[in-house]
């Protein structure tokens, strides 16, 4: 049981990462104040070398991972896309990248509290990913 939860608990981790990396990324380049672009590419940093060392985690299970689900996504980058042809602005990417912690929180939280007997290590990794999102979220309030 211990295996299966860690297993399980570190697959939705590298879903996590990898969607909080591919949204950061889509997002980077559109942003005109240098601190908010720095603050987010600190935490595109932050989210590769998590997401690097739960892949290494992985690979000691013999896991191959697991992608962000494609239709999150392709809604994910829908709603970016959408919003920022409307609204260009550095507070739109507040938003959006707000909404994305806070939803990357409430979903590995999740799973933290689903998965019980996850190691302590699986465990600490989601923990240090989840509060990643939050310390994002905490450095960007300024340009809602």
């Amino acid at each position: 049981m211990i295996e299966q939860d860690t297993v399980r608990l570190l697959r939705e981790c590298d879903a996590g990462a990898k969607m909080g990396v591919d949204s950061l990324n889509d997002v980077i380049g559109r942003v005109k104040d240098s601190q908010f672009r720095d603050a987010l590419e600190s935490s595109r940093e932050e989210h590769e070398a998590l997401s690097d060392e739960i892949r290494g985690e992985l690979n000691r299970y013999k896991d191959e991972g697991k992608d962000p689900a494609p239709m999150a996504s392709a809604m994910s980058w829908l709603k970016t896309h959408a919003e920022m042809a409307m609204d260009a602005s550095d507070a739109t990417v507040a938003d959006l990248m707000t909404d994305g912690c806070n939803m990357g929180v409430k979903s590995l939280s999740k799973y933290l509290n689903q998965y019980k007997a996850a190691d302590e290590k699986s465990k600490d990794l989601a923990k240090r990913l989840i509060g990643e999102e939050e310390h994002l979220t905490q450095q960007i309030r300024a340009y809602l």
